[in-house]
């Protein structure tokens, strides 16, 4: 487990801020948190370097582009042994369909997060890619319906300091 590091205040507000919007210069971010532009760059470079951000990149709208099907993936493995376990990882960072992968407890071995353009696209990725590997045993998807919300955001007000 990685270690905790501590901020205060004035962090977690620079943090929040770019978690609204990672374009943000560091002007406008120390406008935000009350921190001169020399400031700012200081701390943001040190939540990089300590891993906190870790990136910034575009956020792009799947049903423009086309791909108008989001839907999770359940899959058990045929066996549970460390190589079959990596012989399923490796698949998985394969597929650009796949945005999310979760090894879990429960019924499942794997849950796969997916976005693909239509159910022929995931009759695909489903009968052509993962059923045939060697190392799944089962898959089962279910498709959404509608997104009630989206948010790659963290809870950071449970965080502040007092």
């Amino acid at each position: 487990m990685q270690e905790v590091v501590e901020l205060d205040g004035i962090d977690l507000r620079l943090l929040a801020a770019l978690q609204e919007d990672g374009r943000l210069t560091n002007q406008q971010l120390g406008e935000r948190a009350g921190l001169s532009p020399s400031q700012c760059s200081r701390r943001r470079t040190a939540l990089e370097a300590a891993g906190i951000i870790r990136g910034y990149r575009a956020e792009l709208a799947a049903e423009p582009l086309g791909l108008h099907l989001l839907v999770f993936v359940q899959v058990t493995l045929a066996t549970h042994s460390r190589d079959n376990a990596q012989r399923f990882r490796e698949l998985v960072t394969r597929l650009e369909e796949v945005q999310e992968a979760y090894a879990m407890t429960g019924d499942a071995d794997y849950l796969l997060k997916a976005v693909v353009g239509d159910l022929k696209d995931l009759s695909a990725l489903v009968n052509d890619v993962l059923l045939p590997h060697e190392s799944v045993a089962r898959v089962r998807s279910s498709i959404v319906l509608d997104r009630l919300k989206e948010s790659g955001r963290l809870p950071l007000s449970r965080l502040r300091r007092g």
